[in-house]
C-alpha cells in the first residue's frame, strides 16, 4: 500500500475532527438526510434539453444572472459573515515572465495549524467511508444553492424550494479554504454519498454548470484519488480567474474529430502531457466521451485530473503520477519543502504557493520542473493513450499519429466544418 503524508485542505468549517465526529441531525442544520430533505435552499433550475453547443455564444442574461448575481454574490455575502478560514481576496498574486505565463499566488493561510495526515495513493477507487468527514456534515449556511436540472429550454431560479424526494439534490458549497474568488465545490447527488469517482450524469452536471456561468473565466476542476483529491466524496470545484490559464494558451495537435463531433488533440509544448477535448454535437456529446475517458482511468488505477474550460466546450484530462512517486521516494526534497499539492488547478499553471521565499523566487524554470515529475513519462503516456483509445472507441489503432506529426487532412476539414479548429 502506497501512502504519502500531506497537509489536508480545510473544505468546510465542519472539517474539523471534532466536528466530524458529532452525530447528524437536529439543530445541526447539515446537508445529511435528517435535515436536508426538510430544507428550503435556493434552486437554479437549468434547462435540461439538448441543444447544439454554441461556438460563439452571445450574452445571455441568465449567464449573468447566475454568475454575478447568484454564484459570486452569495459567495460574497458569505465572506461578509466571515465563514472563510481567510480573505483569499488578500493573497498576493503574479504572472511570472515566461512564454506561458504561470500563475503564482502566495497563500501561506492554506495550511495554518494543521497536521499532516495519511493518505492512500496507490488506489483510485476507494469505497465511501462515513465515519471520516463527508459533505453530508456541511452545515447549510455553507450552501449557495442547489443546482439541478429542470424542464423546458429557459433556467428558472426559486428563493425557496422543496427538494422533490425522486430528485437527489446537488448542492453548490463554499470551499472556506479558497484559492481564489468565487472558489466553490459542486457535490452531486449529495444525499446519495457517492465516492470519489466520475460518472456519466455528475460530469454533465459540471458540463452544465459551466455552461451556465457562460464566462471563459469560470472553470471547474477535478481531482481523482491518487492526483490530490483528499475527500472521498464525489465532487468538483470551481473558481473565477480573469485571465487564461497557462495550459489553455498551449498549442494542441489533432489526433481526430468522432462522429459526435469532438476534437481530440495531444497538448504540446507544456510540462504535463494530457489529452484536450472540444466541441462535440452537443453538450452529451462531449460530455458522454470525456466520462468514458475518467471511467477508463478509474477502471485502470490511473490517478488522473480534468478541468472544464470555455464555458463547458473544452475539457483537458491529465493522467498524473506525483503522488505515487512522492510515495516512492523518487521526488527531491526540494520540491517536497514547497509543500505544492500539484491538482488541478497547479497543472494547469495556478500556481497556489505557501511559502514567501518560493512566491518572490517563483519561475518558469520552477514550474517546469515541478509539473515534469507530475506527467508520466513519454513511453507510459503512449501506452495509455493507445489503450484508452481502443477502450473508448476514439479512434483506430491504424490512424493514430505520433506526437509532432502533421494533422489528417479529412480530419482536419472536419473540425474546420464544425468551428472547433483554432489555429496556433
Amino acid at each position: 500500500m502506497l501512502t504519502i503524508k500531506r497537509v489536508p485542505t480545510v473544505v468546510s468549517n465542519y472539517q474539523e475532527d471534532a466536528a466530524a465526529a458529532e452525530p447528524l441531525g437536529c439543530g445541526r442544520n447539515c446537508l445529511g438526510h435528517c435535515c436536508l430533505p426538510v430544507s428550503k435552499l435556493p434552486l437554479y433550475a437549468f434547462p435540461n434539453v439538448p441543444k447544439p453547443i454554441k461556438i460563439c455564444p452571445k450574452e445571455d442574461r441568465s449567464s449573468d444572472f447566475f454568475l454575478n448575481t447568484l454564484l459570486l454574490g452569495q459567495w460574497e455575502d458569505r465572506m461578509s459573515r466571515g465563514l472563510f478560514r481567510y480573505d483569499v481576496t488578500a493573497c498576493e498574486t503574479k504572472v511570472i515572465p515566461g512564454k506561458l505565463g504561470f500563475i503564482a499566488q502566495l497563500n501561506e493561510g492554506r495550511h495554518l495549524k494543521k497536521r499532516p495526515t495519511e493518505f492512500r495513493v496507490d488506489r483510485v477507487l476507494q469505497p465511501f467511508d462515513s465515519s471520516k468527514f463527508n459533505f453530508t456534515k456541511v452545515g447549510q449556511e455553507e450552501v449557495l444553492f442547489r443546482f439541478e436540472a429542470g424542464g423546458g429550454n429557459l433556467p428558472h431560479y426559486y428563493d425557496h424550494a422543496p427538494v422533490n424526494q425522486n430528485s437527489p439534490p446537488s448542492v453548490v458549497a463554499i470551499n472556506v479554504s479558497p484559492i481564489e474568488y468565487g472558489h466553490v465545490l459542486l457535490i452531486p447527488r449529495v444525499l446519495e454519498c457517492l465516492p470519489q469517482r466520475i460518472d456519466p450524469d455528475s460530469f454533465l452536471l459540471a458540463l452544465h454548470m459551466a455552461e451556465e456561468a457562460g464566462s471563459p473565466y469560470f472553470r471547474l476542476g477535478y481531482n481523482s484519488l491518487g492526483a490530490f483529491a483528499t475527500i472521498n466524496h464525489l465532487h468538483f470545484q470551481a473558481y473565477f480567474m480573469s485571465t487564461q490559464f497557462p495550459v489553455e494558451k498551449a498549442p494542441t495537435g489533432m489526433v481526430t474529430v468522432t462522429e459526435g463531433g469532438v476534437k481530440v488533440s495531444r497538448l504540446l509544448e507544456y510540462p504535463v502531457r494530457g489529452l484536450v477535448y472540444e466541441c462535440g454535437n452537443t453538450l452529451k456529446e462531449l460530455s458522454d466521451l470525456v466520462s468514458s475517458v475518467c471511467i477508463w482511468f478509474q477502471e485502470n488505477n490511473i490517478p488522473y485530473n480534468v478541468l472544464i474550460s470555455d464555458m463547458g466546450k473544452k475539457i483537458f484530462v491529465f493522467p498524473q503520477c506525483y503522488a505515487e512517486k512522492q510515495a516512492l521516494g523518487e521526488v527531491s526534497q526540494e520540491l517536497l519543502d514547497t509543500q505544492v499539492n500539484p491538482a488541478v488547478w497547479e497543472i494547469s499553471g495556478h500556481m497556489v504557493l505557501k511559502r514567501k521565499k518560493d512566491y518572490e523566487e517563483a519561475s518558469e524554470a520552477y514550474a517546469w520542473r515541478l509539473l515534469a515529475e507530475v506527467s508520466l513519462s513519454a513511453d507510459r503516456f503512449n501506452e495509455v493513450e493507445e489503450n484508452l483509445f481502443e477502450a473508448t472507441g476514439t479512434v483506430k489503432p491504424e490512424q493514430m499519429h505520433k506526437e509532432g506529426e502533421s494533422l489528417k487532412e479529412s480530419a482536419f476539414a472536419d473540425a474546420i466544418a464544425e468551428g472547433c479548429v483554432v489555429l496556433q
